[in-house]
């Protein structure tokens, strides 16, 4: 999975990359975290995106730090996940609310 973070927004200029690869390597996930320049989500700053080969991609804004936890459990269910679709938001906490775009594999 590749998780893409902006880098222009202020989790990206705020170092928050660092304790997020942490955090998924201390959780055992592998996961290919970038920052890219921009993502243009500036209506909803601190915008992240998951994606991976054949499965549906998301987009979630209005991330804080405090999202980590919300982020980890998205991040583990998306990685078991045969196509990247859930059938019941309620498993991605509080995230459900953050998502900007879900975009089919």
């Amino acid at each position: 999975m590749i998780i893409t973070l902006c880098g222009g927004c202020a989790l990206g200029r705020g170092g928050f990359a660092d304790p997020f690869r942490a955090a998924l390597a201390g959780a055992g996930l592998s996961a290919d975290l970038r920052l890219t320049d921009c993502m243009s989500g500036c209506a909803r700053p601190s915008t992240c995106a998951f994606r991976a080969a054949g499965k549906t991609a998301y987009l979630f804004g209005d991330l804080t730090a405090d999202d980590l936890p919300d982020l980890l459990t998205f991040a583990r269910l998306y990685a078991a996940s045969a196509d990247g679709t859930f059938p019941d938001a309620r498993v991605l906490g509080g995230l459900r609310m953050k998502a900007i775009a879900r975009i089919p594999g």
